[in-house]
């Protein structure tokens, strides 16, 4: 368990935030800094095929061990962190034997408490990585490639029977841009895993249909006190457009497969103002209509204004939900949760209310489902890890590899 602690901890130690808004893919130079140090540790491992694309993307072979035909199975995790907290001079705490309680978050007045975050209870004598208080701790998902790079070690030392295994590292997934320049033929596996879900026993293969909305709003502006009849506030017409959408469908007041309409930003002034919206839903009809129902308010709206006032909409499609491309490889969903049960571990198979890379790499042509890290609170400073579970990921990992085999074997 130490070597899976050891390789985290060296992991989060580099900073990798991604930075939206920026052209060229990866985003930040601490990208490429852990993308080169895992190509050099995929060559001491003794991997094959190994490479590193301009754009960051590690990809390696893990060679067959046994005689007769298995299928091509892949595993990947991210080397990007959220930009959406702090994230360099990561410095992590290790928590041996939690208690229970509240955890002090470094020497500040933040602390990890049971009564905010209930799965601590679950997590009596667990040995957790938490932050400083200052920081995120790039759980997400810098435990996946841990967890990884730790499964192929012990598959090569153990000596166990696997066929061919690709691994990869993608940049730039907190920002949805990574995987726009992953080659999914030269990877060639015919089905693959992101090691990039949260608690224990976590499986996921739908993910949330999704979009990015822009409203651009154009007022006119003149002096407040001949204002009567010509001021077009821009600013009160976001305010109009922002408050005729569902009120109740926001994250704040959506879980499981309830979808949202979600305000991330908004500035402006009289004459111009501008909103960023993403929208969310599962149903692949339901995202339409939420997408329709923007047009009409912002048609509505117009229909209201004078000739010198205007209202448009951007949008611009994220990803979709993964399950149809998914279901459509059931052996990649079958052998996941057999390997889970082989492991002790009571799969929870549940939606991501988000998107994973391999939302984006199904409908590429790889059907990748998402297999649980261990990690809990991701993209701020009450991230932490339980290494417990993260070494339950490692094994489910290496009985993914090994269960392949022995059925590809038992099918001949």
């Amino acid at each position: 368990m130490n070597k899976l602690l050891d390789r985290f901890l060296n992991y989060v130690a580099v900073d990798t935030q991604s930075k939206g808004n920026v052209r060229q893919v990866p985003s930040t130079e601490g990208q490429l800094r852990l993308a080169d140090r895992l190509c050099e540790e995929l060559h001491d491992l003794g991997l094959r095929d190994i490479s590193c694309s301009e754009h960051g993307i590690v990809m390696a072979t893990l060679p067959s061990t046994v005689s007769w035909p298995v299928p091509v199975i892949g595993f990947i995790s991210h080397v990007d962190t959220s930009p959406d907290f702090a994230g360099k001079n990561v410095s992590p705490q290790v928590i041996e034997n939690y208690r229970g309680g509240d955890i002090a978050l470094g020497i500040g007045d933040e602390i990890l408490s049971p009564v905010m975050f209930p799965v601590l209870h679950e997590l009596h004598g667990h040995t957790l990585i938490t932050t400083d208080g200052k920081t995120l701790l790039g759980a997400d998902d810098k435990a996946g490639i841990a967890e990884i790079m730790t499964a192929l070690a012990r598959l090569i030392e153990g000596k166990r029977p696997h066929g061919e295994i690709r691994v990869a590292f993608t940049p730039d997934e907190e920002i949805g841009k990574g995987v726009h320049f992953f080659d999914v033929a030269a990877f060639g596996a015919d089905w693959a895993y992101t090691v990039d879900g949260s608690g224990l026993g976590e499986f996921e293969y739908e993910n949330f249909n999704a979009a990015s909305v822009t409203v651009k709003i154009t007022g006119n502006n003149v002096h407040p006190g001949t204002a009567k009849g010509v001021m077009v506030n821009a600013l009160d017409l976001a305010t109009r457009f922002h408050q005729a959408l569902p009120p109740e469908e926001v994250p704040e007041k959506t879980a499981g497969y309830e979808g949202f309409y979600h305000l991330h930003g908004i500035k402006g002034a009289v004459d111009r103002a501008e909103m960023h919206y993403i929208i969310r839903d599962f149903d692949r009809e339901s995202f339409a209509r939420r997408k329709t129902l923007m047009q009409d308010i912002a048609q509505r709206i117009q229909q209201s204004l004078p000739h010198s006032a205007l209202i448009e909409l951007v949008i611009e499609d994220s990803y979709f939900n993964m399950r149809e491309k998914v279901e459509a490889c059931p052996q990649s969903i079958d052998l996941a949760l057999q390997a889970m049960r082989d492991c002790d571990i009571n799969p929870l198979v549940k939606p991501i209310r988000g998107g994973t890379d391999g939302s984006q790499l199904s409908y590429m042509g790889l059907p990748c489902p998402n297999l649980f890290t261990g990690g809990y609170n991701y993209h701020g400073r009450h991230e932490f890890a339980s290494l417990d579970n993260m070494e339950k990921a490692v094994q489910v990992i290496e009985r993914i590899a090994t269960l392949t085999a022995e059925q590809a074997k038992a099918s001949t």
